[in-house]
This record gives structure tokens, C-alpha cells and sequence, in this order.
């Protein structure tokens, strides 16, 4: 019979700081959910969403709790969504692959995972701190990068990225911070700098602020989306961002992308700051998505053994979660 095992807190460092409009982290802590059937052990790694009042103690908590189904369909109605059910999910998903001596893909009918060319994101900072930064990047061998704003300096932030990352893909995250602004001019001023996507310009449950706006660039909800029941409230937007702790779980993520494609959506794939073993079912999910933001491991001082590899730019698929031995 399968049982939960352990669920746990680990804390690991940020390479220097993660900076957004809410604030900077210097490390992340994630939830770690083993499950075992009494031959084999599947794991599943959460990150707390902090601005919805979540906690990595509260996520464990909810986890050694927890006496309902240990099964995945059950777990969407037995289990509210957020990074505790995304932890146990995964693990669930884990032990299958590694019961049918099969990967996680094969299992989920979908395609062999290729590279992905992640974003890498740029933290809110100076002008030109922020150039250096994107230098840097590009230096990596990174084509996209994902810059954080904060409503107030943004066209001068992004011309220095501009002018850091000449060649580059941009794309913006404005963190709920642009809802008082003209958007459309504001999206304007950052097209002509080559920006091409806007995520989540106003604030979460007041998306009626863009109803109608035309602004020149997709916009993109984020923290207005977590799961298929928000779609029918995203329609002023032209994509959603796909994460698996907002979604709770990789099987809510896919269903998502599935029906957010089928309504016309375009599909952003991102995460929460985590280690590869958090990261590596995302990339399932980002399989062909428009825009793939998953550098949460990149940006922390160090990752799992085994972690998803980088190399010319593109994540290499790794062997830490659901390779089914």
C-alpha cells in the first residue's frame, strides 16, 4: 500500500539575491514529499507560494495530515491546490514511473523531452546593475531573458538591458505592479526596446482593470491563473504561465495546457525558485510552450546531484525525477 514517508523543509542559497517588486530572497525553502509503496520511492519537491499566505512548515504540515486517496485523480478534489499538492503529485508521479520501470513522459502519453531554451531572469536592480546582468547572461549563452519590474523606471531598466543584451529575446514580469498605468502606452514604450510579452501587468482578482485594453505586446496572466478554473475569467489576456505549485501538481498542469491551447491561449511555463527535482516536471509541461521560464535551480548557489544540466543555453533533461529505475 502506498503511504507518505517523510515530507520535509529544506533551505537552500540563492546565488547572491533574487529581487522582484515584493521584495529580495537570499535563500528559498522547499518541501520535499517521499512516498513509498514498500518496494520503491518516489519523491516530489514544492515551493511555497509566499504571497498567497502559503508556508514550507504550513505545506509539511498539510502533508502529515493528509488521510485521503493516494492517488493522483483524487488528489484534485481530496486536496486544495498549492505546493504541498504539487509535492505529493510529483512523488506520485515518481513512484509510477519508477513501479512501470518507465518514464514520466512515456506514462503521460506525451513526447521524448527535448533541451529548452529557458529564460534566465534578470532581478529588479539599477539601471544599470540590471546591464550587467544581462551581459552576463547573454555571455552564458542564454537568447531569452526575463526581466522584473516594478512600475515606476521600467523603460530605463530595460534599455539597459537592451544596451547589456543586444541579441537577446526580452520578455518583462511588472508583478501586478503596472494596474494603475496606461498599459498599453507603457507596453508600447517597451515593444519598441524589442520587449515581447507583458506578464501579469495588474493586480490578481481585478483583471476587469484590462478590459479594453489593446496594448501592442500579449499579455500574460501569472498570478491570476493557477488552474483551469480560471480560464473563464482570463479573457483579456492572451496567455497564461503555467506553474505546478500554483497548479498543484503536474497532472492539474497538464490538463491546463491542455485546455488553455484548446481556448487559444498562448502557454508560458515557469516556476517558483526550487532544485531541479522541482524543475524537472515543468519541463514536461513546457514541451513545445511559447515562453519556458524555468531557471529557478539556475539561480540558487548549488543544485541536487543530477540536476538538469545547462549547456550552450538550453536544459538538458536530467535523471533526478521520473526516469522510471
Amino acid at each position: 500500500m502506498t503511504r507518505i514517508i517523510s515530507a520535509t523543509v529544506e533551505r537552500w542559497p540563492v546565488a547572491g539575491a533574487f529581487v522582484i517588486s515584493r521584495g529580495a530572497k537570499t535563500h528559498v525553502d522547499v518541501i520535499v514529499c517521499t512516498v513509498s509503496d514498500g518496494m520503491h520511492e518516489g519523491r516530489g519537491e514544492g515551493t511555497a507560494i509566499y504571497y498567497e499566505g502559503e508556508s514550507a512548515e504550513g505545506c509539511v504540515a498539510a502533508l502529515q495530515a493528509y488521510a485521503g486517496p493516494l492517488e493522483r485523480a483524487a488528489l484534485l478534489t481530496h486536496m486544495p491546490r498549492g505546493a504541498a499538492r504539487n509535492a505529493l503529485d510529483c512523488a506520485l508521479w515518481d513512484l509510477e514511473a519508477k513501479q512501470a520501470g518507465a518514464p514520466v513522459w512515456q506514462l503521460a502519453g506525451l513526447d521524448a523531452p527535448a533541451p529548452l531554451p529557458s529564460a534566465f531572469t534578470i532581478s529588479l536592480g539599477e539601471p544599470a546593475r540590471m546591464e550587467a546582468d544581462a551581459r552576463a547572461a547573454a555571455a552564458r549563452g542564454f537568447a531569452l531573458l526575463k526581466c522584473k519590474l516594478t512600475g515606476e523606471g521600467d523603460r530605463a531598466r530595460i534599455a539597459a538591458v537592451r544596451a547589456g543584451a543586444p541579441s537577446a529575446r526580452l520578455i518583462v514580469d511588472a508583478n501586478e505592479s503596472w494596474h494603475a498605468m496606461d498599459i498599453a502606452a507603457e507596453a508600447a514604450a517597451l515593444a519598441m526596446l524589442g520587449v515581447e510579452m507583458v506578464e501579469q501587468p495588474v493586480i490578481h482578482g481585478q483583471e476587469a482593470r484590462l478590459a479594453g485594453v489593446r496594448a501592442p505586446l500579449p499579455l500574460c496572466a501569472d498570478e491570476s491563473c493557477h488552474t483551469r478554473a480560471d480560464l473563464d475569467r482570463l479573457g483579456d489576456f492572451d496567455a497564461v504561465n503555467i506553474k505546478l505549485d500554483k497548479a498543484g501538481g503536474l497532472t492539474e498542469a497538464l490538463a491546463l495546457a491542455k485546455d488553455a491551447r484548446a481556448r487559444g491561449f498562448r502557454i508560458m511555463v515557469g516556476c517558483m525558485l526550487g532544485t531541479s527535482l522541482g524543475i524537472a516536471p515543468a519541463a514536461l509541461v513546457a514541451q513545445g510552450a511559447d515562453w519556458i521560464d524555468l531557471d529557478g535551480a539556475l539561480l540558487l548557489a548549488e543544485d541536487r546531484q543530477g540536476g538538469l544540466a545547462l549547456r550552450e543555453g538550453l536544459l538538458q533533461p536530467g535523471s533526478l525525477w521520473g526516469v522510471g529505475r
